[in-house]
């Protein structure tokens, strides 16, 4: 057995490899204690009677209802999208794809600055929409801004959870029913819908409790209009200073955030479940539906596309490329005052370092960590690396403000209190499922033939599991871990609570300048950080997809 031969701490049979057992207290290390402090300390404390607060259930019921609202729009609209864009034969299909998932490479902070410069109250279309109507067409600022913003952040996840119900749908079934005569609309509705529901429910699920606790979007675009969500309250408490002993009372917010989550996640287990028994893999692809007036769909299509993806991003540039908020761009006003502002700041080439330190040791540990659980939780099979994998993807589950406030209760203990090292930490919590899950996707696609040719020609398990099993890994696991790095550098909400004085990440740089009213800087370098994230998450993915 490959326990016993990796060395196993009990000599034969059933004991854990040496291999298993370190990465069992790298797990317990990373995830399990910083999760149960959060636990201990909120239960503990004494102080959940607070949470009947009045500012703390206002920020509850703004949490739930913009959690659930967005959860609600963005499945309505990924289905209204999956529908039209991979089940008909709509022009541009492919080019729509991409546009349309691409919120998911822009980060949702920067997402809400890109927004503000399209219905901020000084935007363009706001200042020509006063002109007309004596009125702005719309403010985004406030609880119905966040709710929008989640929206188009999450829909995208959605999407893909809709696009692979899809595609399993039986093409027979939608077959008979255009024999019968059913036209499109009922073929959608008697047929398609109905056996993607639980895929639905689940898209529902996930992208609720992952609005949950943004952090992000509400802070930047609910704060102006005091629209407080747990996530923002949290974060005032620790930075305050007028709560006594804040870390207690945000433990308790934790608990509350970790109970939502927990029950957000069983109804997505229970329809996971239901979607198994629903609905199998498809014999042939299905049929494109027919669009009544193609000429018309089309275009609003494109426009609704264009509208969510291309027109935030122009509006980022365009906040980047004038001297001020509210001048018309133009090419007397153009400027580059901005960007050099940001390149000369010292704060910018400090967040920069920090933020590529903390993100490349966040890389290189989880690559590490995540290519040898990927590995063993797949080919090796000891004792324990089933646990072992399911705790190291909890995290993806976790909202980044509990594990940030983890790690804070923790610092003191652990002599990182104030300590940018504290942020890795939190990194390497957060960020380990990425690469877990990166490697397990090309073994449990690859037969275990080539392992088994290895032990015949006289290799011993541990030589075919490094020179097989963790080889085949190992471009995956590259590719995961370039991930992490982008995903890292550009992180908000672990930063923010996590952050040391006169420390600064990248992200935190951007929030902070939007917050002290330096819109132009900080759009300069929202670009900045977006054109580096997409070129890098273009290089990430194409490694994913050839590792």
């Amino acid at each position: 057995m490959l326990g016993s031969t990796l060395g196993s701490s009990r000599g034969h049979g059933g004991g854990p490899s040496w291999l298993t057992l370190l990465l069992w207290l790298f797990c317990l290390f990373f995830i399990v204690l910083p999760l149960g402090t959060v636990v201990v300390i909120g239960v503990g404390s004494g102080r959940l009677p607070e949470l009947a607060a009045a500012d703390v259930v206002r920020a509850t019921v703004n949490s739930l209802v913009s959690s659930l609202t967005s959860g609600l729009a963005a499945v309505a609209l990924a289905t209204v999208l999956v529908v039209l864009i991979e089940h008909t034969e709509l022009p541009g299909r492919r080019v729509l794809r991409v546009l349309a998932l691409s919120p998911l490479l822009v980060p949702p902070f920067i997402g809400a600055i890109s927004w503000s410069g399209v219905f901020g109250p000084m935007s363009p279309l706001n200042r020509a929409a006063a002109e007309v109507l004596d009125r702005p067409l719309w403010n985004i600022y406030g609880g119905d801004g966040v709710i929008f913003l989640l929206t188009v952040h999450s829909y995208p996840v959605a999407y893909l959870i809709i696009a692979a119900a899809a595609a399993r749908v039986p093409a027979d079934m939608e077959q008979a029913a255009r024999v019968s005569g059913a036209g499109t609309r009922r073929v959608l509705g008697d047929v398609t819908l109905p056996l993607i529901r639980p895929a639905l429910l689940s898209a529902f699920v996930l992208t609720a409790v992952s609005n949950l606790a943004d952090f992000g979007i509400p802070a930047l675009i609910g704060t102006p209009e005091r629209y407080e969500t747990l996530a923002t309250l949290a974060y005032r408490y620790v930075q305050s200073g007028t709560v006594e002993r804040p870390l207690q009372l945000v433990a308790c917010i934790g608990v509350l955030l970790l109970l939502l989550v927990a029950a957000g996640l069983f109804a997505m287990q229970r329809t996971g479940r239901r979607a198994d028994l629903e609905a199998g893999e498809s014999a042939s692809a299905p049929a494109p539906l027919s669009l009544a007036a193609p000429w018309l769909v089309s275009p609003v299509v494109w426009l609704v596309v264009l509208g969510l993806t291309v027109l935030p991003l122009a509006a980022l540039l365009q906040q980047a490329l004038i001297p001020a908020p509210g001048v018309p761009l133009s090419l007397e006003t153009v400027t580059l005052a901005n960007f050099e502002r940001v390149l000369e700041s010292p704060w910018t080439v400090d967040g920069a370092r920090t933020s590529i330190t903390l993100a490349a040791g966040a890389a290189l540990i989880t690559g590490t960590a995540g290519l040898l659980i990927g590995t063993l939780a797949t080919r090796a099979r000891t004792p324990g690396s089933g646990p072992l994998r399911q705790i190291a993807l909890l995290p993806q589950a976790v909202p980044g403000i509990i594990v940030a406030v983890g790690w804070l209760i923790l610092a003191p203990s652990l002599g990182l209190f104030n300590s940018p090292w504290l942020i890795l930490c939190a990194y390497v919590m957060a960020f380990l499922a990425l690469v877990v899950q990166a490697v397990e996707a090309p073994l449990r696609s690859t037969p275990a033939a080539l392992e088994e040719a290895a032990r015949i020609s006289g290799a011993g398990a541990l030589r075919s599991f490094v020179d097989v099993s963790m080889r085949m890994a190992l471009p995956a696991a590259r590719a995961g871990a370039i991930l992490v790095l982008l995903t890292a550098v550009r992180e908000l909400t672990i930063s923010a609570l996590l952050l040391a004085p006169n420390v600064q990440t990248l992200g935190v740089v951007i929030f902070n300048l939007q917050q002290s009213g330096a819109y132009g800087t900080a759009a300069a370098l929202s670009v900045i950080v977006t054109v580096v994230g997409l070129c890098g998450m273009g290089l990430a993915t194409r490694g994913l997809r050839h590792g």
